[in-house]
């Protein structure tokens, strides 16, 4: 009887155990598979980023704007071009050591004489442009509707700039992308940062790319859409990748023509230095291991040759921003450097800096002009700081992946290159991987019709799929 209650108090004690540890484990395996497969978001959170104190109620209305000037306006402007003290570049420079003053003149003296900034008002104003008040401050867009022919279907995208850009860098491929031959045909809508031209300026501390994402996605329910595309470049990369984790649901697509992924893993340190070898080992191309080395001169010299105005912008932007905002040919140097080296490294060893190579000297003044204009360059600058006063690596939008159907425009003169090999470990679902044939960072003013072909067939693809 004693061995009887012993077997059966043993066979309680071990199989309960046994049993529970073999269910407490398939929960488990269970659980983290789910865990893998659910796509994990980022906070949407909330702000208020007007003067004072926020109030028990919003105004929510939108409404046109226009785009004006003033004979004051322009007079102004051309009283301080007059005063403009230049200083003699160093000779056979060109522009290594920044712009080029003797390029600066030439330039300068057509922003004098020639450029017709009430012809380029008209200009901004082809677009239809409005405002609405989100977070307690005035956001800017244009908002395009297409002209749809039978049979197509029409898509919201929102287009995002980053700096030293605006919404004007889109002037060029909006007609490409609300008028097409194919299957589908867009709505489109390019707001600006706010901080960046027609925008106003947030009035505290903190505004980020995470929270210029969640006012894009209020101003996108407020004009009804409850799925849309998403594309950007520069720090609309970073806005728009936010835009899909915050709200997956809401995102049909993201594209992009700057590509954003981790580079600090073990495995990707060890494909740095087997791939220049064997490429096919570790997932690269013969147009990656073109485009990645010499590794040291391009990713790592080549990036601090081109990023002393990122430490500046990330630390004391106002010191700096003092002398553009009140000096249009130092705001022009400042801005205009960037679309020369950031178009092709190559340009820092031509005299003219190869600006007039890609762009007409109307649309590069007509950008300067919506900075100068709205004395936006210190709060754009201050962009920088907000978003870099922390580790940027460990920031939780970094640390989590993108899980909607992405495409990837990459340009072969952008600054840093990402190999397809790599996005997989930021985005989940990359449809389309296009190593373009030319074309650098401002790949939408620069190349449209490369853009707009590789924008279309991207959502065709993610259009296709969805639809089977």
């Amino acid at each position: 009887m004693v061995k009887q209650c012993n077997n059966i108090k043993y066979y309680f004690d071990s199989t309960w155990w046994e049993e529970a540890l073999s269910s407490a484990g398939v929960g488990a395996v269970l659980c983290y598979l789910a865990w893998r497969q659910s796509p994990k978001t980022i906070p949407v959170g909330d702000g208020w980023w007007g003067a004072g104190e926020k109030p028990i109620t919003e105004d929510e209305t939108i409404h046109r704007f226009v785009v004006t000037t003033s004979v004051e306006e322009i007079e102004d402007l051309q009283r301080r071009i007059d005063q403009t003290r230049f200083t003699d570049p160093l000779e056979d420079s060109r522009f290594n050591y920044g712009f080029n003053s003797n390029y600066l003149r030439q330039v300068v003296s057509y922003w004098r004489h020639q450029f017709d900034w009430e012809k380029q008002v008209k200009v901004i104003n082809q677009y239809p442009h409005f405002k609405t008040k989100i977070e307690g401050i005035e956001v800017h867009y244009v908002h395009v509707r297409p002209v749809q022919k039978a049979g197509q279907t029409v898509l919201p995208l929102m287009m995002v700039h980053g700096w030293p850009g605006s919404f004007y860098e889109f002037y060029r491929i909006i007609p490409l992308l609300t008028k097409t031959d194919s299957d589908v045909v867009f709505e489109v809508i390019c707001p600006s940062i706010p901080g960046y031209g027609y925008s106003e300026a947030p009035h505290k501390k903190g505004f980020n790319t995470l929270e210029a994402a969640r006012i894009f996605h209020k101003l996108m329910e407020r004009l009804g859409f409850t799925e849309f595309y998403v594309q950007g470049g520069d720090w609309g990369a970073f806005i728009t990748n936010n835009m899909a984790q915050m709200k997956p649901e809401c995102i049909r697509g993201l594209h992009l023509n700057m590509v954003i992924a981790r580079t600090d893993s073990l495995g990707q340190l060890l494909s740095l230095v087997i791939g220049r070898y064997l490429p096919f080992l570790v997932g690269f191309t013969k147009e990656d291991v073109r485009r990645l080395y010499p590794y040291m001169e391009k990713n790592i010299f080549d990036i601090l040759r081109e990023t002393g105005y990122l430490h500046i912008q990330a630390t004391k932007p106002d010191t700096a921003g003092c002398g553009l905002n009140d000096s249009p040919v130092g705001l022009a140097a400042y801005i205009l450097e960037k679309f020369s080296s950031w178009t092709d490294l190559g340009n820092r060893d031509l005299e003219d800096g190869g600006l007039e190579r890609k762009f007409s000297l109307d649309d590069l003044l007509t950008n300067v002009m919506i900075y100068w204009t709205t004395c936006s360059i210190i709060p754009s600058m201050r962009f920088y700081k907000e978003n870099l006063k922390k580790d940027f690596k460990t920031r939780v939008d970094r640390v989590t992946s993108v899980y909607v159907p992405t495409g990837l425009a990459s340009f072969p003169d952008e600054l840093l290159h990402c190999p397809r090999a790599w996005a997989g470990s930021r985005f989940t679902d990359v449809r389309s991987f296009t190593y373009m044939p030319r074309g650098g960072h401002f790949a939408a003013l620069e190349e449209p019709q490369l853009m707009a072909q590789d924008i279309i067939q991207f959502v065709e693809k993610v259009e296709s799929k969805d639809h089977k």
